[in-house]
């Protein structure tokens, strides 16, 4: 096939890129050019896509002897991840840049470019795999390495794209293997540290870039029944499961730290409570994709058993699934959610994150959280 390979710079795209030569395909590497800030090196083993990453791209394909490109997204990125990631955090919710790089940036911009151009699939260095079912379906699964694991951040594939992705580290038992065979390949990226934290804030310092980017109002920091017991700078600072930061001053009752319980953007409160709290029992999503053909249980509307994954690394846990048909509460327009009630609680979920759906080892599909509670408290017990 005529393959398109990305390359991210790091040790998994350029043995990922390695392979697919190795397999015989008709490679190209590109390099996706994400920021326009001059001079933006890598820190340490933060970040992605910056100008030291570029070079190692280039390095790796010049080794692998394939023509080597470099495509300017920073428009597109800045306004469907980074723009994106502001308006979440103004909003009250905890979005994940991740997630929407691989959906709008990496399986959409990209994706959509490389077919235009007469590919036939984009690789990556991304640890998951796809499998043809019997049918001739594809479908997303789990990794060899459940430790590297990667299927959460590409939950937001579609059947579509799906057919056009080809992982080559799907089925590596180890990341320690990778490393050996980059260096056995000559690839200088071999120990190269693995990026972290969000590429478009190197330093990791969220708080110190949001409160540049939105505007902080003063407002009252509420216990879980409405009553004042603070003041805070700004409630878009703040992500539910906090317990650093609040300077109530006055204890709680029984003298335990309290926890950002909800952050209510529109009445600027931050609500806080003790611990026991955090622990969600439901959620609700919207914006929801299938990886692959959806079961037969979403077509008919009935439940179905699943496990649920909220974070890119968390455990998965058993749950109960099911769709509905409800009302939107601004607009009174009718919207479907995903409704996952757990089989046990899941600690400190907040709107925004993006919760994957699981069968075994295969992806069913993803949403972006609009509301978890807990079934011990009710919400609106906050005037």
């Amino acid at each position: 096939m005529k393959v398109l390979a990305a390359m991210s710079g790091g040790v998994d795209s350029a043995v990922a890129a390695a392979r697919a030569v190795e397999a015989g395909h008709d490679v190209v590497g590109v390099h996706l050019a994400l920021s326009r800030m001059p001079g933006t090196l890598r820190t340490g083993s933060r970040g992605c896509c910056t100008i030291e990453d570029s070079r190692d791209a280039w390095r790796a394909c010049d080794i692998l002897g394939i023509p080597y490109y470099v495509w300017d997204f920073s428009e597109r990125f800045k306004e469907d991840v980074v723009d994106d990631f502001v308006a979440e955090y103004a909003a009250g919710r905890t979005p994940n840049p991740c997630m929407r790089c691989n959906e709008r940036i990496k399986f959409a911009a990209l994706l959509e470019k490389a077919l235009a151009l007469g590919f036939d699939a984009v690789c990556t260095g991304h640890y998951a795999k796809v499998i043809t079912n019997a049918e001739g379906n594809p479908e997303l699964h789990r990794a060899a390495d459940w430790a590297k694991d990667q299927s959460y951040v590409l939950g937001v594939l579609t059947e579509e794209q799906l057919r056009h992705c080809m992982f080559p580290l799907a089925e590596t038992p180890s990341k320690a293997e990778v490393r050996a065979e980059a260096e056995r390949r000559g690839l200088s990226v071999a120990n190269k540290p693995d990026s972290h934290d969000i590429c478009f804030i190197p330093d990791g310092d969220t708080r110190g870039w949001l409160e540049e980017r939105i505007d902080m109002t003063e407002g009252d920091i509420v216990d879980e029944t409405g009553e004042k017991l603070g003041t805070h700078p700004g409630a878009n600072a703040f992500t539910v499961g906090q317990r650093r930061g609040l300077k109530l001053g006055t204890p709680a009752a029984d003298g335990k730290p309290r926890f950002v319980l909800e952050i209510r953007p529109k009445e600027n409160k931050v609500v806080v409570g003790p611990e026991q709290l955090l622990n969600i029992d439901q959620m609700r999503g919207i914006k929801i994709s299938w990886a692959g053909l959806p079961i037969p249980e979403i077509a008919a509307r009935t439940t179905f058993d699943c496990k649920v994954q909220v974070r890119a690394h968390g455990d998965p846990v058993a749950a109960t699934g099911w769709m509905e048909d409800v009302a939107d509460e601004a607009t009174g327009a009718r919207r479907e959610e995903l409704v996952v009630r757990l089989a046990e609680p899941m600690r400190g979920v907040a709107p925004g994150q993006s919760m994957v759906l699981y069968q075994g080892t295969r992806v069913l599909g993803q949403a972006t959280i609009d509301s978890a509670r807990s079934l011990e408290w009710d919400p609106a017990a906050v005037s």
